[in-house]
């Protein structure tokens, strides 16, 4: 009779993998990265990454993956707040929280040579950066019916751009220094510019 399977075991294990995985291809890239690695790093058995796994693209994948409902739970928290302003620099700044792990550059960059081969990685990516700009689009109109930010500004479009100027920080930003504190005079910059009704310098 097979052993009846362990739910709460089974999403330790794929977490260990995933974990163990975005370190080893944050620092050595996809392509050098072999399952096996994977597996002694996680602490298991080389057959057991293929056992939740199909195969190693699918392990890159899950990486992005957990981002999505972190992402909706963000948006969620912010479009709760009072605020807008507020709430679109808050976002700004979970969304920046990792610029300073090490291997957060070596991981974005793996996912911009990768997404080009692997479909679902695409549709996943695509699918985390709607999430936050959407909830971002929200979030500025908000601050345009209020008269917080430049009435001027295509709130999808200036998603997009923010959204893009927080990619930007993973790959430049120095990583010995917050980033955050900068990022957010940039966007209020970018949101303020040619508003009369500014509440927010």
């Amino acid at each position: 009779m097979a052993r009846p399977v362990n739910p709460q075991r089974s999403a330790a294990r794929r977490e260990a993998i995933v974990l163990a995985a975005a370190e080893l291809f944050g620092v050595n890239g996809f392509e050098q990265t072999t399952t096996a690695q994977i597996a002694k790093a996680a602490g298991i058995s080389p057959g057991g990454v293929f056992y939740y796994f199909e195969d190693k693209r699918a392990v890159f994948r899950a990486i992005f993956q957990r981002d999505l409902p972190m992402s909706k739970a963000l948006v969620a928290a912010a479009l709760d707040r009072d605020d807008p302003f507020d709430a679109v620099l808050h976002v700004v700044d979970q969304l920046a929280e990792d610029v300073m792990n090490p291997l957060a550059a070596g991981l974005l960059v793996e996912l911009v040579r990768q997404a080009g081969r692997d479909p679902e990685l695409t549709r996943v990516v695509h699918e985390n950066t709607t999430i936050i700009t959407d909830g971002l689009a929200v979030l500025l109109r908000r601050c345009q019916a209020a008269d917080l930010i430049d009435s001027s500004l295509e709130p999808g479009e200036a998603a997009q751009w923010i959204q893009s100027i927080i990619d930007g920080a993973y790959l430049n930003a120095d990583p010995d220094r917050d980033p955050r504190p900068m990022l957010r005079r940039i966007v209020r910059g970018f949101l303020l510019s040619g508003n009369d009704g500014d509440t927010h310098v």
